[in-house]
């Protein structure tokens, strides 16, 4: 006996396979969205700028808070201390942030992107802005403001 024929929505994006059983989760779904917004951060800012996702989140995080510290980096990201110094490094040899010893905690140090980093990050931001603007034109307004909206409460819930 043949299985009855899925629903087009019910179907893979790619691959047409049915995905029925995965309907109401929000991880898979969350990762089949990443798919392209993978894509669109590849072409606009790896390929171009060398950023992987976690660099490209750090620099722009220092953009908007200049002189955090590693340790509320780390907690930000979710991410180790230890990472966080690679990452750091990576960044810092780049060329794209500075480190300074903090004048409140002499054992603590706070982050800065330098003049190249400020003007990579804007690049770097602009982009990837612009790139899913025009991948997800499908969206409107109103749609993209929810998306985000919805999203930032399931980040809020870790």
């Amino acid at each position: 006996m043949r299985k009855p024929q899925e629903p087009s929505h019910a179907l893979t994006p790619q691959g047409q396979l049915a995905e029925s059983g995965l309907n109401e989760v929000i991880g898979y779904h969350l990762a089949q969205a990443r798919i392209a917004t993978t894509r669109n951060f590849d072409e606009q800012v790896r390929t171009p700028f060398g950023l992987r996702p976690v660099e490209f989140t750090l620099v722009a995080l220092l953009r908007d808070n200049p002189g955090a510290t590693p340790a509320r980096i780390a907690k930000a990201l979710d991410v180790t201390a230890a990472s966080v110094t690679m990452i750091v490094d990576r960044l810092s040899e780049g060329g794209l942030i500075r480190r300074e010893a903090s004048t409140a905690d002499r054992r603590s140090q706070n982050l800065y992107l330098t003049a190249k980093g400020e003007r990579q990050a804007a690049e770097a931001l602009r982009r990837v802005v612009a790139g899913e603007a025009e991948r997800l034109d499908f969206l409107s307004f109103g749609e993209r403001a929810l998306l985000i909206e919805l999203l930032r409460k399931i980040a809020r819930a870790r």
